[in-house]
């Protein structure tokens, strides 16, 4: 795809903003940028310039989960229960299997997000504490987390599953997930453009404004997910990839965080019997091997991140505008298509 036709698709979908970063044999080669941070504004996409990674953020608190695997804090198929401290599952008798990091991880612990929850922070409701969020007593969640379906028997992608797994890590750790994150993942990595964002205060002057799929910017331009292990970061195309990097470093047992190669394995296996749930991280087949991808997609915003550990390449797209279409159909799908078959240049 030629740098104008390139622009052209952008005009086309009035995509105000658009970020990459590429992979190649393990290693950051590539980042490019087009577009404003705001549509009409001027103010040009930069490398630093942050956006709303959405779900994403399941990805790197999947790694800082296996981090602490690692240091033996937390053990995948151990019943977290008895860990949590700040609130509690609340029993069910029909199901006998237990609650444990694994499935949380797969999206296969057993909890729907209820209708209507976990929407987009507000002002007037403030930040919630995860023990109400969990209980169902905020504006954020109208019910209690709860399970609707035998623990291991069902996926089920669910927020409301990582938000457990976010107590779970706070309650052993006993720090804040934000700045365990912090301190073990986005500083050893260098991740300078990355953070967790609860409320409105947080926002920084390199974030993009978030547009709708006509190109409008939102009226609240700057959508925050309070749900940090959910939906809560913010980052750049190039901070997520060198995290993929170190993913894929990881498997060949050259990280920088300490995962090994065999627990990086664990992540990319398929879980239970759900071929495309790994352990934080989705999967897929493709002609250059196993396909590992996060995705994330919100009020305004849209991502993509995907890498193949055969080959040790990979890419990360962020754009400003939420095209009302998923990732497969919308520009960021079109460009990782391309770039997978050697035509984008």
């Amino acid at each position: 795809m030629p740098r104008w036709n390139l622009i052209e698709q952008m005009r086309k979908g009035h995509i105000p903003g658009l970020s990459m970063a590429f992979i190649e044999d393990g290693v950051l080669k590539r980042q490019d940028c087009y577009g404003e941070t705001e549509a009409g504004s001027s103010r040009a996409v930069q490398r630093d310039t942050m956006f709303n990674a959405c779900s994403i953020s399941k990805l790197a608190a999947g790694i800082l989960a296996m981090i602490l695997v690692e240091e033996r804090v937390l053990r995948l198929d151990e019943d977290i229960s008895p860990l949590l401290v700040s609130w509690s599952i609340p029993e069910h008798p029909a199901y006998s299997r237990s609650v444990t990091l694994r499935r949380l991880l797969s999206h296969q612990a057993g909890f729907a997000d209820p209708k209507g929850g976990f929407g987009e922070y507000s002002c007037e409701h403030g930040v919630p504490e995860l023990p109400q969020l969990l209980a169902g007593t905020t504006y954020y969640a109208p019910e209690p987390a709860a399970l609707t379906v035998e623990p291991g028997s069902e996926f089920i992608y669910s927020d409301t599953g990582f938000s457990i797994l976010q107590l779970l890590i706070e309650d052993v750790a006993g720090e804040k997930f934000s700045e365990l994150l912090r301190q073990r993942v986005f500083e050893p990595l260098h991740m300078n453009h990355s953070c967790i964002i609860m409320n409105e205060s947080q926002i920084r002057p390199e974030f993009a404004c978030g547009h709708d799929q006509h190109g409008i910017r939102l009226q609240e331009p700057y959508t925050i997910y309070p749900y940090p292990a959910a939906a809560g970061l913010w980052s750049t195309p190039t901070d997520l990839a060198v995290l993929m990097a170190e993913l894929l470093a990881s498997l060949r047992g050259e990280g920088k965080l300490g995962i090994t190669a065999d627990t990086a394995s664990e992540m990319i296996r398929s879980q239970g019997d759900f071929r495309w749930a790994g352990l934080g991280i989705f999967l897929d087949s493709s002609n250059q091997g196993v396909e590992i991808s996060s995705l994330g997609w919100g009020s305004g915003f849209q991502s993509l991140a995907v890498a193949y550990p055969g080959t040790g390449n990979g890419a990360v797209l962020m754009m400003n505008i939420d095209p009302g279409i998923h990732q497969s159909e919308s520009l960021l799908g079109q460009i990782s298509a391309l770039w997978q078959q050697g035509q984008f240049a």
